[in-house]
């Protein structure tokens, strides 16, 4: 018998129905990588190259925000080719400093695995923050020019 007067205790929420089934918890703990989104590797993979240029540059960067985006808006600029952008660099804009944007679908589409999704993001982070730096890719990452160990044919 159960009492509900003022003085019981109420009995604990169940977790699981009463066959024993239901929620159980997490399949994986937050801090393993299958908790991570696609969306969010590629925010990483995005800092990670931006991390590594400032590393090997020598200096700070000048303040700058980096940002992703799933698609390029629909109206290119004027002085923009007509194919869809990978990346894009945005002035600064009275107190916001300039902004670095990677455009993370179309980078996607043109890369097939992890290896090239990352050499392809670091390639756009290095092209805009050189644009930003005033000086060439190759000036700011020395083996931006490099194909890599697979090129060799």
């Amino acid at each position: 018998m159960t009492s509900t007067g003022p003085g019981a205790h109420p009995c604990p929420p169940r977790t699981r129905d009463r066959r024993g089934r239901g929620p159980r918890g997490p399949l994986a703990w937050p801090a393993v990588p299958a908790m991570a989104t696609r969306a969010e590797r590629f925010d990483e993979l995005v800092l990670d190259a931006a991390t590594r240029l400032e590393e090997s540059w020598g200096r700070a960067f000048p303040p700058v925000e980096f940002g992703v985006e799933d698609v390029p808006p629909s109206d290119p600029a004027p002085w923009e080719h007509s194919e869809v952008p990978l990346g894009r660099l945005f002035g600064a804009e009275g107190r916001r400093p300039p902004r670095i944007v990677v455009y993370r679908r179309p980078v996607e589409t043109r890369v097939q695995g992890q290896r090239e999704l990352s050499a392809l993001i670091a390639e756009v982070v290095t092209e805009q923050l050189a644009s930003l730096l005033g000086v060439t890719p190759e000036e700011l990452d020395p083996g931006y020019d490099d194909p890599g160990p697979e090129s060799d044919h």
